[in-house]
């Protein structure tokens, strides 16, 4: 490293216009606040805990917040790649109390701010801030004893006014997201009012099973959940390329006996597995099981990838579990053998675990209670029933829930979200 006294000797000197040579103002040992300068092809800045992040100019460029690169309301990008000048370097960088201001050598002038808390966040070289995991509640079937819920008055704005409703729903969506499903309470026992109960999360999902369901048992789909079979736990539409983010059911009516709703919590089940078995953990999150649909006329429904059981984000985090088994496809079609023989040894493994007495929640849906559950964390099923039962429902994607949660949670608790671009940083 260069001494105080040398830098200063060499920015005393002017080079040619042709020449762009690195700002080599000194840097504070142990800065108590963030401090960039620029470097060759860069800007490096210096963090008060003793990290470096060092970012290309072209990267900042490419994340200019100006008005004429970023739209401040749509929060879109205003430039293409091709507007941007291939080499370009900083003319100036100004440390400001709480951000680094860039002026640019682009033919135009061109000047950006970054934040401090961006730069931090935005740094990949080298990374430092993981992407915060929100902890989830492991549950079994001890949750019986208090399961989530959640009282429907409290969801709706005629009863509670605009603001309470909507604070409502973030409590409801907090518990979906913690558990992984939640109760309402109080529901109007028709398929309207179940509807519009619905859509104060988000846009119902239309699959080959139609908008909003009200069924009954009539075969109406060439699907189990349309018989008077049992079923055993599952998540649904695996045969989808983007599964069915939210399930939501209500029992508007049952003339029989059983059809007892059983709940499992794969994350959990999946928890176990990763203890007891670490590799058939491994092989369930690494090969890919095809799923298909083709029980109803005229449809065939296959991923356009297939997805192993077990889903992780790129940091390991599991995200979602895809599993059941009266719609899994031919397996091993691209698989060694030995793997197609651990792969049914891992898969017993946690089919065992699902159906464990331990972790199997039973209950008895009611006319007057909603269920609604996270399709790629809890799996579900039913015992066998007799008698006409009447069900109504719909499925919300994945996407949409945890858009509006998350946007509730920027509004009411203040949180960032994942996304920089959103939280204005």
């Amino acid at each position: 490293q260069p001494s105080q006294a040398l830098a200063s000797e060499a920015i005393s000197i002017t080079p040619p216009a042709s020449i762009v040579r690195p700002n080599l103002t000194a840097i504070p040992t142990h800065p108590s606040e963030p401090f960039a300068i620029s470097v060759e092809n860069g800007v490096s800045v210096s963090w008060p805990d003793g990290k470096k992040s060092r970012f290309d100019n072209e990267y900042l460029l490419d994340h200019c917040r100006c008005p004429c690169c970023f739209h401040p309301h749509t929060k879109q990008r205003l430039k293409s790649l091709l507007e941007f000048p291939i080499k370009v370097h900083a003319r100036s960088v100004t440390n400001e109390s709480d951000s680094v201001h860039i002026v640019w050598s682009t033919p135009n002038p061109h000047a950006s701010t970054f934040p401090h808390g961006f730069l931090r966040r935005a740094s990949y070289d080298p990374p430092l801030s993981r992407r915060a995991v929100e902890e989830r509640i492991l549950w079994n079937k001890k949750i019986g004893q208090s399961p989530p819920v959640i009282q429907y008055e409290s969801l709706l704005p005629s009863a509670v006014g605009e603001e309470q409703a909507e604070r409502g729903v973030l409590r409801w969506l907090d518990k979906v997201h913690d558990f992984g499903f939640c109760l309402v309470s109080g529901v109007p026992a028709t398929p309207k009012d179940t509807e519009v109960l619905i859509q104060r999360i988000a846009m119902i999902r239309a699959t080959h099973f139609g908008g909003f369901w009200d069924f009954t048992s009539d075969m109406a789909h060439g699907d189990l959940a349309y018989s008077s079979e049992a079923l055993p736990a599952h998540t649904d539409t695996t045969y989808l390329t983007d599964p069915a983010g939210l399930q939501i059911f209500h029992l508007v009516s049952h003339s029989g006996k059983g059809g007892m709703t059983l709940l499992l919590d794969a994350f959990y089940a999946a928890d176990l597995l990763s203890t007891l078995n670490p590799a058939s953990y491994s092989l369930l999150s690494r090969l890919r099981v095809p799923f298909h649909s083709s029980g109803t006329q005229g449809t065939l429904l296959r991923p356009a990838i297939d997805q192993p059981v077990l889903r992780h984000d790129d940091q390991g985090h599991l995200i979602q579990v895809r599993w059941n088994n009266p719609d899994r496809g031919i397996l091993g079609v691209h698989w060694r053998p030995e793997e197609l023989r651990a792969w049914y040894r891992a898969a017993r493994h946690f089919e065992e675990l699902c159906r464990n007495d331990d972790a199997e929640y039973w209950m008895q849906l009611s006319p007057g209670t909603v269920l609604v559950i996270d399709n790629w964390r809890v799996m579900h099923g039913r015992s066998a029933f007799d008698g006409e039962r009447r069900m109504c429902g719909a499925y919300i994607g994945a996407d949409d829930w945890k858009s509006r949660r998350a946007a509730l949670l920027r509004k009411f608790a203040g949180k960032k979200s994942d996304d920089i671009w959103a939280d204005g940083w």
